[in-house]
């Protein structure tokens, strides 16, 4: 969930429980009032769960594909480019392709790198996370 609006919510909660408690004069409505709080809160994070368990489940989300992009990319500018362009050259030495045509074009590779690094550090910040719950 987003975090502005988690933290939103969260604020909301907590200035409620801020009025109720200066509305309530008894120990025990204040009680009530905190128990009513946690089930709302536990409402919120369970419907949260299950909404994490959903994306988690779906393997089509954006992020594989993107890492896909930039695997094939890289791929291309650094494998299959060079070897195209050496196999054009020596087709056009042999006279099989004609000299007037470009050889295959090279990617933006600063663009893609950008793209790359920044998945990377995504996923290194989310590995980061996970070792640090877990610790």
């Amino acid at each position: 969930m987003n975090p502005l609006i988690t933290a939103g919510i969260g604020g909301i909660i907590e200035t409620v429980g801020k009025i109720a408690d200066d509305l309530v004069t008894s120990d025990q409505e204040r009680g009530e009032l905190e128990i009513a709080a946690y089930k709302a809160e536990t409402e919120r994070l369970d419907g949260q769960v299950e909404i994490n368990k959903i994306e988690a489940a779906n393997n089509s989300t954006w992020r594989p594909f993107i890492g896909k992009i930039c695997g094939w990319g890289l791929a291309y500018n650094f494998i299959a480019q060079p070897l195209m362009v050496w196999c054009w050259s020596a087709l056009q030495a042999a006279g099989v392709i004609s000299i007037g045509l470009m050889a295959p074009p090279t990617l933006e590779v600063e663009a893609l790198m950008v793209l790359v690094t920044g998945m990377l550090g995504l996923g290194t910040a989310r590995t980061v996370e996970k070792i640090k719950s877990k610790a």
